[in-house]
């Protein structure tokens, strides 16, 4: 089996543990995944409906459907699949799509998942097409079709695997096929979090590191956290290192500001690729519209890394509008650079 492929147990205390470690899942990452729905913060409607579908289906002793979570990077489609697979007391089995690279490495994941185990499929839209097509079957029949030989003698086999749940997670749907999307029983958007959600995440996030936040330091971190856990957790663990060294261990608003100032983030939350986007859009093409290639090669960055990293963020606080022309940058984007339009 593929090295980037983990399987997990759900045990009925509602505990997930992994079969073996992985680098990209360090201890502090999985702790601090809540372990239920009654845990979990924000995404009100999509929580309440996946509830509805897990009960629905313990009544009914059957499988949940398919389930496809589409929404930007960091916020929360891995832990929701932790979370249905521990409501559901199933096992889960974690890939992503760049993983699969031929349909045997599919196949060899289906043939050994269990009756109403669960799939995890990170980055689905780049699932490979001839690894795709092996997935049709296997997600409405629930069986694989093996070709033997070939030629005159070619001859097909249906091999029968377990009914199991496929949880699909994307950042690009419109990258997704239609025959691949379609077979999703469930589709769900995750939305950015709000300034209030995100600092209930801090302060749980903080009392299971043990670290002492301030109310002020709590609000000022989830405004400097682009709508998303990920990040917020992620630069908790760094105001806790300079608070530790600076300020005696105790994260305030002062020392949330000292730190992500080092970090290069400012009050809205932007990097120094954010502002390098913006200043691109504004100083090399006089505020747009520009197209996103000519962004990528002025900034010599990835395209994805600006349409999937980058640019939904500051689309949704309206600092960037893309319009059929390209990318322009708004007044408000003007301002916060502190330049006059």
């Amino acid at each position: 089996m593929n090295d980037d492929i983990i399987s997990y147990s759900s045990e009925k205390k509602g505990i997930v543990t992994s079969s073996r470690t992985s680098d990209d899942l360090s201890s502090d990452i999985v702790s601090l995944r809540p372990i239920s729905f009654n845990d979990y913060v924000g995404q009100d409607d999509t929580v309440e409906t996946l509830k509805i579908a897990i009960q629905a289906a313990k009544m009914r002793n059957e499988p949940l459907d398919h389930i496809l979570l589409h929404g930007p990077p960091g916020l929360g489609k891995t832990t929701v699949s932790h979370i249905i697979a521990n409501e559901m007391e199933k096992e889960l089995t974690v890939t992503s799509g760049p993983t699969l690279e031929k349909g045997g490495d599919l196949i060899g994941i289906l043939t050994n998942i269990g009756k109403g185990d669960i799939l995890f499929i990170d980055e689905i839209h780049r699932i490979p097409k001839v690894v795709e097509e092996f997935l049709y079957p296997a997600m409405e029949d629930f069986a694989v079709d093996f070709i033997f030989d070939k030629g005159i003698h070619a001859r097909s086999h249906r091999y029968r695997l377990n009914q199991f749940v496929l949880i699909g997670a994307t950042t690009r749907v419109g990258l997704l096929s239609s025959p691949l999307r379609d077979r999703f029983g469930l589709f769900r958007t995750l939305d950015f979090y709000s300034v209030d959600q995100l600092v209930i995440i801090i302060k749980r996030s903080a009392a299971i590191l043990n670290i002492t936040i301030s109310d002020d330091g709590a609000l000022e971190l989830a405004q400097r956290s682009r709508g998303t856990p990920r990040i917020a957790n992620r630069l908790l663990k760094r105001v806790r290192d300079y608070s530790q060294v600076k300020s005696h261990g105790k994260v305030t608003q002062n020392s949330v500001q000292a730190a992500l100032e080092l970090e290069g983030i400012d009050a809205l939350g932007l990097t120094c690729l954010d502002r390098n986007y913006l200043k691109t859009i504004v100083d090399f093409y006089k505020g747009g519209p520009v197209g996103i290639e000519a962004i990528a090669a002025t900034l010599q960055e990835e395209t994805d890394t600006l349409v999937d990293v980058v640019e939904p963020f500051l689309l949704q606080i309206g600092l960037v509008l893309r319009t059929s022309s390209g990318r322009k940058a708004s007044e408000k984007a003007y301002r916060h650079l502190k330049i006059k339009p």
